[in-house]
């Protein structure tokens, strides 16, 4: 089985609704509320401790709209998107008229919620909601796009993707975001067509970085690197990684590990850097420091590759021949991640060695 970059690339538009929003209420008091608890047990995906303390907060006489937010959320990573969905109507049934930033956070989570349901329609019913009260909230263009696609709705689709494009000509993040969901649903050329534009109209403004990475994705590495390697990859993580990415696809893993590898002298923050350089040790065939730079990337505090990290750790293992601990661990990663069909498949092979 391959090895992972990121997951659910598929998914791309609505896994990026899972925004790093500060968990509301979640202050840095010395005796921290119940609910402030569930919500780093969310953070920590450990989802069935976060609802024992949600339910802890609840006999406590916490705010029962953050609790039941909060349990929308465990749910949701549970994968139980009913009752998540459930918790988070509730939550928002408990407002008081006034249409506030906490309600507007409650609903991108329950489109989730609906869009992982296969409820395609109610999620773009809240993405019309929210858009009905906020008509420049760009990213529900973006994300009310991506459910669009999902449905086969191209057309619907682009012209969402146009708005958000149109609302924030600059933002490339969001350019490229679309890109990939545009590509993974079968509509590449038109995904490229929005990045030979932006390319065009900015090109006197837009700089080496973002020129790098539009390459990158139309698949002209060459000019990628060009633009690329005028940037200080040593200390310039977005250069390192789009120019480290850049040579693994041009097929020199060595030299891409080395700008890795490089990049990791100066900063040992950057979980996306080490995972590119466990990949690159894997296509090497070097097994063990490709495991060393999976579990460096484990361990570094808040990152937001956990899942992708562990499958790459236990497919690392299974390389090494050590199908024991790929398995047990296969096991654990299922708990937390049970919505991953790709992994039950190893799975089941994995207990047959």
């Amino acid at each position: 089985m391959k090895i992972r970059e990121r997951k659910g690339r598929k998914k791309t538009g609505i896994a990026a609704v899972l925004l790093c929003l500060a968990l509301a209420g979640c202050g840095k008091d010395a005796e921290p509320s119940y609910t402030e608890q569930g919500m780093d047990a969310v953070a920590a995906l450990d989802y069935e401790k976060a609802l024992a303390l949600f339910q802890t907060a609840e006999e406590n006489g916490e705010e029962e709209r953050l609790l039941y937010r909060g349990m929308g959320l465990a749910y949701l990573g549970k994968t139980e998107y009913e009752a998540a969905i459930a918790y988070l109507e509730a939550a928002l049934r408990l407002g008081d008229g006034r249409v506030e930033n906490l309600d507007f956070d409650i609903n991108y989570y329950l489109a989730t919620a609906y869009y992982k349901s296969g409820q395609m329609q109610s999620a773009e019913k809240v993405y019309d909601a929210i858009l009905g009260i906020r008509p420049t909230e760009t990213n529900a263009y973006y994300l009310r796009g991506c459910v669009k696609l999902s449905e086969g709705n191209f057309d619907g689709a682009k012209a969402d993707f146009d708005t958000a494009i149109a609302q924030e000509p600059k933002n490339y993040d969001r350019m490229i975001r679309i890109y990939m969901v545009l590509e993974e649903y079968g509509y590449k050329e038109a995904g490229q067509i929005y990045l030979q534009n932006a390319m065009k109209e900015n090109e006197k403004s837009i700089s080496d970085y973002d020129m790098g990475r539009i390459c990158y994705y139309m698949g002209d590495y060459d000019n990628a690197r060009n633009f690329l390697e005028k940037l200080k990859t040593a200390s310039d993580y977005g250069a390192a990684l789009y120019l480290g990415r850049t040579y693994e696809a041009l097929g020199d893993y060595n030299y891409a590990a080395s700008i890795y590898a490089g990049y990791t002298d100066f900063d040992q923050t950057k979980a996306e850097i080490y995972n590119q350089l466990g990949l690159c040790r894997m296509q090497l065939g070097e097994y063990q420091t490709a495991l060393d730079a999976f579990q460096t990337a484990m361990n570094i505090e808040g990152n937001d590759m956990m899942q992708t990290l562990k499958f790459n750790e236990i497919m690392t293992y299974e390389y090494m021949g050590d199908f024991k601990t790929a398995a047990a661990l296969m096991n654990s990663y299922l708990r937390s991640y049970p919505d991953d069909a790709a992994a039950k498949r190893e799975y089941e092979f994995l207990q047959t060695r």
